[in-house]
């Protein structure tokens, strides 16, 4: 009889166990899953602040979404590294056009303080020295940093899809 106690009583311990361990594991999963949201929310944030910045062409929103070391790299122009060239760069892009553009977010992936986002964006695009508006497609890829507990844009780049 003490055997067969003990036995039951072994049986419900490692159930009891088991149980605990699935559920730990279901709340470490759930963390997790509450956690990449909020930071794919932050990142949407981050992608539709800068949309918004392109749209009135203002370059003193532009620069504090970028990581102090970012990189720019638009189609057809040279790579500006760090806060000062990408100053020059979207001053010399805003002299010369302006943006409306809608982006449309394709993918977000994030690992830990690193992240990567895909997007999509139709514009249209005013050229100043002839006033001419032309449709625009672009593919775009940022690869995003977290710099002082906020997402950056670390590295962007895009090219035209037409």
């Amino acid at each position: 009889m003490k055997k067969t106690f003990l036995t039951v009583a072994t049986i419900l311990l490692l159930i009891a166990c088991n149980n605990e361990t699935q559920q730990q594991n279901s709340e470490q999963q759930n963390n997790a899953t509450m956690e990449t949201s909020t930071q794919k929310s932050a990142i949407e944030k981050l992608l539709f602040a800068y949309r918004d910045a392109l749209n009135v062409s203002d370059v003193n929103k532009v620069l504090p979404l970028y990581a102090q070391e970012g990189v720019f790299m638009p189609t057809n122009a040279p790579t500006s590294i760090g806060q000062a060239q990408i100053k020059d760069a979207y001053e010399f892009v805003f002299k010369n056009i302006q943006l409306k553009i809608a982006f449309h977010i394709d993918e977000i992936v994030v690992n830990g303080d690193y992240a990567f986002a895909r997007t999509t964006s139709k514009a249209t695009t005013l050229i100043h020295a002839t006033g001419q508006t032309t449709p625009e497609e672009n593919r775009e890829l940022f690869v995003l940093q977290k710099e002082n507990g906020s997402w950056k844009i670390a590295r962007y780049m895009f090219n035209k899809m037409k």
